[in-house]
């Protein structure tokens, strides 16, 4: 049973058409981990749009009995209704591929919606605590749903193992509630607003996933001085754009100032080496920045802008260690050309500066070692020598979470300003060597901002190009005017809270994080405007380059109007004999013709078939009336052959009305062939009259000797004729003497196979159900001797040759180093090695019969590996994310005295009210005994893992089940913890140590390319040597 409640509030709507252009990650339920909670998009400009009036919306509570006993793998609830919109909740009781709940926010009409239907939506979900309320786990996002997104949300949105487990409040009475809370608004008129008209500026296409891109271009393209250098970087007209990121951004940077419509990027990231699935794919934007300027900084050396780059946005700072007790001090200066500033617990821009210039103490164990003076107290920081007339900030809203171990965005606020002064607080952020002449205040141009989570989302910029009070939002093709606190106030991120617009109910604000905030900033240093903000015009454009691209916009323009124009003409695409000759037997050996490559005509709909016939006659030199056209027909075999001449009555139609009655298909084509009789002397004649016992057949020679075939002509028959009739006239087509015996076959289809029959010479066409468009093919009569010396000794087979060699002319093939059926017959392991005492880890491939044991893996790697004593142990272990995950029996056989235990290193965070662990560190396993007390258990780990008194001392000791510690006091028995068998795994259930993370921080690093390898040391486990496994099935 479902109860399902409504609780009246307000909110928005908006719909809007999809863009053909953007494409987005689909919203289908995938397999895999991948999280559903990307690319949130931000709601269109209210400065170009008229906002509709609010419609009521409802807040949805959706109770769910009898949870644990649902067997479906996607659970919906009732359809409710918001803004006259229907909504559902889609969930994934047991998880969609992944241990946690899976819960979407779903249109549930989504099937049923016009083409090109889209409405965003920022909305919670939630999972209510039934025992403590403010224990509720609720997640926020925004997003625009349309046809290919119709669901959105989190594909973790929780452990399973939290809901489930009765205790924490989530399940009670096997009912679970969940709620939603959605907000949504309306606007008008996307698809007629013209971003140059509006704005005076033109937007980037976007290829898939380059909006990252398209900001920072906008931006560079926006500082005139870069703009100005670029398009003074040598080229020459021989160069192509593909082949050069000069020459691919000089036309970029044009069109943007020319293009009265947004322009493609595609020859720039060709130029880049990308393919198409390089521009399905988010690129990090300060990596994109740095390549992009050292790919250009590199090409303007020996040029009249050699040096642009470095003097616009290199600076230098100076870092210093300084001995606190004695005289010396080191110093090292380095360039930047942006600076990277922390967001997290910053509240500003100052702030940040605050910090990058901290001054760190080096004293006690971190002592700084001082050439001739040996350790010594010292002081260590970074000051500025000079900050360059273009500042880039990039803000560190991307981080590395060492107790997550994951990826995190910092939505928290930050806070910039519109005029940054540096030089604040006399000068606190410069090094003493610094010109102090130079005023260091910068004034705001640029604001890029990423709107989306850590796995995906959305970018676009706001600059102001001329760095007046006017702002523009540059959103890939749509360029919008925006106010001051668009840019300012509502980029800082934080969370904003939607105003009480019920104020007589007590309901609860709804609060949602801004997912959208700034993640680089453009200053433009004061003194440096007028040099920066310079005037761009078409004598700073190389000659060769202006005509080129005036070139291609006009045969753009030429292929915009043509296609505009369309739906006025009609293609006539005319074939003729000369087409059959020179096509069959090379380019084609089945039916007559590729209609690709004959002549075609492009004559207007409302033109006379009469003025279609005089323009052939002007093109072919043929007098209208020797011409005579017939129709093709598209037969039920899928052969395409003539079928029937032209009419009087459908020649006097206009071209448009006969392509209409002729094509069933309603295409733009019309496809005709023309019948032209000659004469003795090659001139053309009037046709023969074609009556009802008259056919139209087509005649391929084959060669059997020279394996060749080949179109030699046509001819009108009767109906009631017999092939023999025609024997003479056929010989002399084919240049043999009129005696010659032929054999005759008719070409009936070839897909799927090839169907060709021999024709009886003796009976009639009519019998023989020959008709118009028919193909004969005929060769001579061979003896027997002959036809064993040729590989295709008639018409059917050739083509069947023919047919099976089209399919596939290539045969792929991998040489093995041992026999396949042995190969099958094993698996591959790839175990990486650690020593006991080196720190190199060594990666073996071994191979062995998939019924092998974990001891034969033992034998097989005591060949390949050293060991530090002839008698160490090894241990194979599979380890991942810090926990291990599989055993080898012979590890689990201690007797009844004895078990072995994992143990993992915790810390405890809170995140929306719930405390969740966090696991870090390298696990090991520990052998308990019977009767041994935690007390004696410490000394064992304190002395495994070499840790000092005064730091053990810290640490805590859990029983850790599902997740949940119960701490253990030092007289408590810890073999009598782990007794218990009903768990989902031995990892389930292991000893927690709890103290704060210490060891050293390493970079991050993809855990699907970690290929599940951890470090274990030898003095983490009972034994010498550990192996880390990984399964390869062939």
């Amino acid at each position: 049973m479902v109860v399902q409640s409504f609780d009246c509030f307000k909110l928005w709507i908006l719909e809007q058409q999809e863009d053909e252009e953007m494409l987005v990650p689909h919203s289908d339920v995938v397999d895999g981990t991948q999280p559903m909670e990307v690319a949130q998009v931000e709601p269109a400009s209210t400065v170009e749009n008229q906002q509709v009036e609010e419609p009521p919306s409802m807040k949805f509570t959706w109770t769910i009995e009898n949870f644990s006993r649902l067997n479906t793998k996607k659970h919906y609830s009732d359809i409710f209704v918001v803004g006259g919109y229907k909504w559902r909740i889609l969930i994934f009781p047991k998880g969609n591929n992944v241990d946690h709940l899976s819960m979407y926010l779903d249109v549930a009409d989504s099937s049923a919606l016009p083409y090109g239907w889209s409405r965003y939506a920022q909305f919670s979900l939630a999972v209510v605590n039934q025992i403590h309320h403010k224990y509720s786990i609720r997640k926020d996002t925004q997003h625009q749903f349309n046809a290919r997104e119709s669901d959105w949300g989190f594909t973790s949105f929780m452990p399973l193992s939290d809901l489930y487990d009765p205790s924490r409040g989530y399940l009670v009475n096997d009912t679970v509630v969940v709620e939603a809370e959605v907000a949504v608004r309306k606007i008008l008129d996307y698809w007629s607003y013209d971003s140059k008209k509006e704005t005076g500026y033109v937007g980037l296409k976007n290829q898939g996933a380059t909006c990252y891109m398209n900001s920072l271009l906008q931006t560079l393209y926006h500082i005139p001085y870069f703009r100005k250098a670029v398009y003074h970087m040598p080229t020459t007209e021989n160069d192509m754009p593909i082949g050069s990121i000069p020459l691919a951004l000089q036309s970029l940077f044009y069109k943007l100032q020319y293009n009265d419509t947004s322009v493609a990027t595609k020859e720039l990231t060709k130029s880049f080496g990308w393919d198409t699935y390089d521009s399905f794919m988010q690129h990090d934007v300060q990596e994109l920045n740095r390549v992009l300027c050292e790919k250009l900084e590199d090409k303007m050396k020996g040029t009249v802008v050699e040096g642009t780059i470095q003097q616009l946005f290199e600076g230098h700072h100076m870092n210093y260690i300084e001995c606190i007790n004695v005289d010396y001090k080191s110093t090292r200066r380095e360039s930047f050309y942006d600076l990277q500033l922390d967001v997290k617990g910053c509240r500003d821009v100052y702030a940040s500066f605050d910090k990058y210039v901290e001054v760190e103490r080096l004293e006690g164990d971190n002592k700084y070692h001082a050439e001739e003076h040996g350790l010594q107290d010292a002081k260590k920081g970074v000051l500025f020598i000079d900050f360059p007339p273009v500042l880039q900030l990039q803000l560190k809203r991307f981080e590395y979470d060492f107790m997550r171990d994951t990826m995190v965005k910092i939505n928290d606020r930050y806070e910039f300003p519109l005029q940054l002064d540096l030089d604040r607080e006399d000068g606190k952020y410069l090094s003493p060597d610094a010109d102090r002449s130079v005023r260091n205040l910068y004034m705001l141009h640029s604001v890029l901002v990423h709107s989306g989570g850590v796995h995906g989302g959305h970018y676009y910029a706001f600059i102001r190009p001329t760095l007046s009070d006017q702002w523009y939002k540059f959103d890939d093709e749509r360029v919008t005017k925006e106010d001051m606190k668009r840019v300012l106030e509502e980029q800082y991120g934080g969370e904003e809270e939607l105003p009480q617009t019920n104020p007589g109910f007590d309901n609860t604000p709804f609060k949602f994080t801004k997912y959208s905030n700034a993640y680089m900033l453009v200053y433009i240093r004061e003194s440096d405007k007028d040099k920066i903000i310079c005037n761009v015009d078409e004598k700073d454009i190389a000659e060769h380059l202006r005509m080129r691209l005036k070139k291609e916009q006009e045969e753009k323009e030429d292929r915009r109007r043509y296609k505009a124009q369309a739906h006025l003409y009609t293609i006539i695409k005319v074939a003729r004999d000369e087409d059959l000759l020179e096509q069959i037997g090379k380019d084609i050996y089945f039916d007559l013709v590729d209609h690709d490559k004959v002549r075609s005509f492009r004559i207007q709909k409302q033109t006379s078939f009469l003025a279609f016939k005089e323009e052939v006659a002007k093109e072919f030199g043929i007098p209208l009336q020797y011409q005579r056209f017939w129709i093709w027909a598209k037969r039920q075999n899928h052969t395409y052959r003539p079928n029937r001449p032209l009419t009087p009555q459908e020649e006097a139609q206009s071209v448009g009305q006969l392509r209409e009655v002729s094509n069933k298909a309603h295409n733009a084509e019309l496809k005709l062939f023309l019948e032209v009789e000659c004469g003795q002397d090659l001139h053309p004649i009037p046709p023969p009259d074609k009556t009802r016992d008259d056919i139209l057949l087509f005649f391929k020679l084959y060669d059997p000797e020279k394996g060749e075939l080949r179109y030699v002509g046509r001819l009108l028959v009767k109906l009631s004729g017999k092939p023999i009739d025609y024997i003479a006239k056929l010989n002399q087509m084919a240049g043999f003497s009129p005696d010659e015996e032929i054999e005759l076959y008719e070409e009936i289809k070839f897909e799927p196979c090839v169907m060709c029959e021999h024709l009886d010479k003796r009976c009639s066409f009519r019998l023989s159900q020959i008709e118009d468009g028919d193909i004969i093919c005929f060769q001579k009569s061979s003896p027997i001797q002959s036809e064993e010396a040729c590989r295709c000794p008639d018409v059917p087979s050739f083509l069947e040759y023919v047919h099976n060699r089209q399919t596939s002319d290539i045969l792929y093939y991998e040489v093995l180093d041992i026999p396949l059926p042995e190969l099958q017959g094993l698996k591959n392991l790839k175990v990486a090695f650690h020593h006991a005492t080196k720190e190199e880890v060594v990666i073996h491939n071994i191979r062995l019969p998939k019924q092998s044991t974990v001891g034969d893996v033992i034998d097989e790697l005591k060949t390949k590996v050293e060991l530090s004593h002839p008698n160490a142990e090894l241990r194979l272990l599979e380890v991942f994310y810090h926990k291990i995950y599989k055993i080898p029996e012979e590890e689990k056989n201690l007797g009844p005295n004895g078990r072995l235990i994992h143990v993992y290193h915790f810390t405890k965070e809170t995140a929306q009210n719930q405390m969740q662990i966090q696991n870090f560190g390298e696990p090991f396993f520990l052998v308990i005994h019977e009767g041994e007390t935690l007390a004696e258990v410490k000394v064992r780990i304190q002395k495994k893992l070499q840790v000092p008194d005064e730091e053990f001392s810290k640490w805590k000791f859990a029983f850790m089940s599902l997740s949940r510690p119960e701490y253990l006091q030092e007289s408590d028995i810890v073999f009598n913890r782990f007794q218990r068998r009903d768990v989902y795994g031995a990892w389930e259930q292991y000893l927690g140590l709890e103290h704060s993370d210490n060891t050293p921080k390493r970079a991050y690093v993809n855990q699907e390319k970690a290929n599940l390898i951890e470090r274990l040391a030898g003095k983490l486990v009972d034994v010498e040597i550990a192996f880390s496994l990984q399964m390869m099935a062939l």
